[in-house]
């Protein structure tokens, strides 16, 4: 349960930053084209997913609690750092820098959940960790909301960096030293 509860802090720092009010404040802080927009999305959506890929080999290196929180964590600054910068350039630069990390602690998570319960276990423990997360996200875009239109800053993207770099630090201090069987000899 306490792993649910991190998890979905997470998420709702995630649910600042969805894909629309992402694209929102583009448009209206750097009057951004939907044509160049859908390709930051794709570009975005593409390293995303290849990095994936390299979260399986990096799990392997490092184990799974740090993959998820020594990758996040740059991804997050680089999303806090997106919100403050002056131009579309460099904003689409640091969200890209973030992208290229941003997903790597998906397979990691997943994969650790599995690994702590025990196999008669696991159904539930994937509701368990999911369902909070999905109601967690969903109710960050209110407040993501209300902040984009008092500010084109890019508040949600400061708010949902810090809130998902709170996530890692917390997930690491209580969660480092529960390894999974194969993790124990690292």
């Amino acid at each position: 349960m306490h792993l649910a509860t991190l998890f979905s802090l997470d998420a709702f720092g995630g649910g600042f930053v969805i894909q629309s009010l992402l694209a929102l404040w583009l448009f209206r802080r750097f009057n951004m084209s939907i044509q160049a927009a859908g390709v930051f999305f794709f570009a975005a959506g593409l390293l995303g997913s290849l990095s994936q890929f390299v979260s399986i080999a990096l799990a392997a290196r490092i184990g799974r609690i740090r993959t998820m929180v020594y990758t996040h964590v740059p991804s997050n600054a680089f999303l806090i750092l997106a919100a403050m910068m002056p131009s579309a350039k460099l904003t689409l630069v640091f969200l890209l820098l973030r992208s290229s990390l941003s997903q790597m602690d998906v397979p990691a998570r997943q994969s650790y959940v599995m690994a702590v319960v025990p196999p008669e276990e696991r159904a539930a423990a994937a509701s368990v960790t999911n369902v909070p997360r999905s109601l967690a996200a969903a109710l960050a875009p209110i407040p993501a909301g209300v902040m984009l239109d008092a500010s084109s800053l890019g508040w949600p993207l400061i708010c949902a960096g810090a809130l998902k770099v709170l996530y890692d630090f917390l997930l690491l201090l209580q969660f480092r030293s529960v390894k999974p069987a194969d993790e124990l000899n690292d």
